[in-house]
């Protein structure tokens, strides 16, 4: 960035990814680079300790609901920590409610606890698509990263006029 720029442009905001993530979402026209992060599937380079998004497909969701509940337990209190938390599912409600996996996961008890990680102040949001998260992902992440620009842009302001 060349001096002090009144506008933040997404190609300036770096994301990072987890380097475990096996299915990385496109997050065009953002930055992307890899590293281990303790919580969650992104972050953004410099505001790691203001958000953080868990992305899921549906099978992996209900796993989450299923066999792997306690450590999902234990990541979904680790991002109750951030300001910004949120669990990105590539999934629809009524994807969700009809099932259809495999499994002795029924549909009311991922429905149950969606509502219930909810309640607890986890934001949900159903992308219907790997792709329609990724865009949706990199939208999230980029006006989080403008909220605060525009933040430090009015501070600097004051400080120096």
């Amino acid at each position: 960035m060349d001096g002090n720029p009144k506008v933040l442009r997404p190609e300036w905001v770096t994301v990072v990814v987890d380097t475990r993530e096996q299915r990385p979402l496109d997050l065009t026209p953002l930055q992307i680079a890899q590293d281990a992060l303790e919580t969650g599937d992104y972050a953004i380079r410099g505001l790691e300790h203001v958000a953080r998004i868990e992305r899921k497909s549906l099978e992996d969701l209900v796993a989450c609901v299923g066999r792997e509940r306690d450590r999902f337990e234990r990541e979904v209190e680790r991002l109750l920590a951030f300001p910004v938390r949120v669990l990105v599912v590539e999934s629809t409600w009524s994807e969700v409610e009809r099932g259809g996996w495999r499994g002795k996961i029924v549909p009311e008890q991922v429905v149950g606890s969606l509502l219930g990680w909810q309640a607890q102040g986890l934001s949900i949001h159903l992308a219907g698509s790997h792709e329609r998260a990724g865009r949706h992902v990199a939208r999230l992440l980029f006006t989080i990263a403008r909220r605060r620009f525009r933040e430090w842009s009015a501070f600097d302001h004051k400080i120096y006029t």
